[in-house]
């Protein structure tokens, strides 16, 4: 089995219990989480959104920032938390190398899948930051399509939730979770833990998608070995 994954996480898992901006000592949780990861031999990607700090959607509600120019503010965020991210993974004694989807030399390297595979032939970790470059297209779509580029074997989604559900689990006690779920059915239920585009970018490519608890120490790798117990999939 090819051992390449990507990582997906929200940029307000950066944010800790302040609910913006980064929190280190989450950044370095992270960063360990994905050092496990790499000491195993296994190959990683990561996507990091921007909620953190901006939300394009939420910038432009009520139509004073244009929808683009706000969808381009949250892709700047992403590379904020995607430069935090790489110095917290150097932190860690990793190598790793920073890639944006909107050219700025000084601090990252421009998008190209082949550098990209270059990396993860020399062992380094690649974090995919600023979107697709494009607006309307969310963070989730872009590490779908990352995922997708770079022949991962799986997009691990890193939430709050052990998976996914019938219901909010956090509003309602008697939500059942749901251990697999197919992308068809995803896309009809709308489920909240993956935009519909990134669903269906991922059927087209038979990309199997983990929703997993970023909290639950040790789960990535579990997951990458087989244990889906505390995980759902989308397949």
């Amino acid at each position: 089995m090819n051992k390449r994954v990507l990582v997906k996480f929200s940029g307000e898992a950066l944010a800790g219990e302040e609910g913006y901006g980064i929190d280190t000592q989450i950044l370095d949780y992270i960063a360990e989480e994905i050092k496990e990861l790499v000491d195993n031999g296994i190959e990683v990607g990561i996507v990091i959104g921007g909620g953190n700090i901006i939300r394009g959607v939420t910038a432009a509600a009520d139509g004073i920032i244009k929808r683009t120019s706000a969808d381009y503010m949250g892709m700047l965020a992403t590379v904020i938390n995607g430069v935090a991210m790489q110095e917290a993974l150097e932190h860690k004694g990793l190598n790793a190398r920073l890639q944006t989807a909107i050219k700025m030399e000084q601090i990252a390297e421009p998008y190209i899948v082949r550098k990209a595979m270059r990396h993860f032939e020399k062992n380094r970790v690649v974090i995919f930051s600023a979107g697709t470059g494009n607006p309307y297209f969310t963070t989730d779509t872009a590490a779908t399509l990352r995922a997708t580029e770079i022949n991962a074997c799986m997009l691990i989604k890193a939430t709050k939730v052990d998976g996914i559900y019938d219901k909010d689990p956090m509003k309602y006690p008697d939500a059942v979770k749901l251990d697999t779920i197919s992308y068809d059915k995803a896309l009809e239920d709308h489920i909240k833990v993956m935009d519909d585009t990134a669903i269906a970018l991922a059927k087209d490519n038979k990309l199997p998608i983990v929703v997993a608890d970023m909290s639950e120490k040790g789960n990535l790798l579990k997951i990458i070995n087989g244990d889906l117990s505390k995980c759902s999939i989308v397949k």
